[in-house]
């Protein structure tokens, strides 16, 4: 039989959480960006990388 303890429904305390979220970035790594890219400031090397690299692929051939 399942407690009402063993419920994930159940909440954990602040120090539990923040200690539980400290152990998963040292084993995982941040896994998400503290900020969305909305938040950050526009990086003149972001912009078209994908779309230049690609077409940098492209064989002379294919032109």
């Amino acid at each position: 039989m399942i407690s009402a303890a063993d419920s994930s429904d159940v909440p954990r305390p602040a120090a539990r959480r923040a200690r539980d979220a400290a152990r998963l970035a040292r084993i995982f790594g941040e896994t998400l960006p503290e900020t969305t890219r909305d938040e950050r400031g526009d990086d003149p090397d972001d912009r078209g990388s994908a779309d230049d690299w690609l077409r940098s692929q492209v064989p002379p051939h294919h032109g």
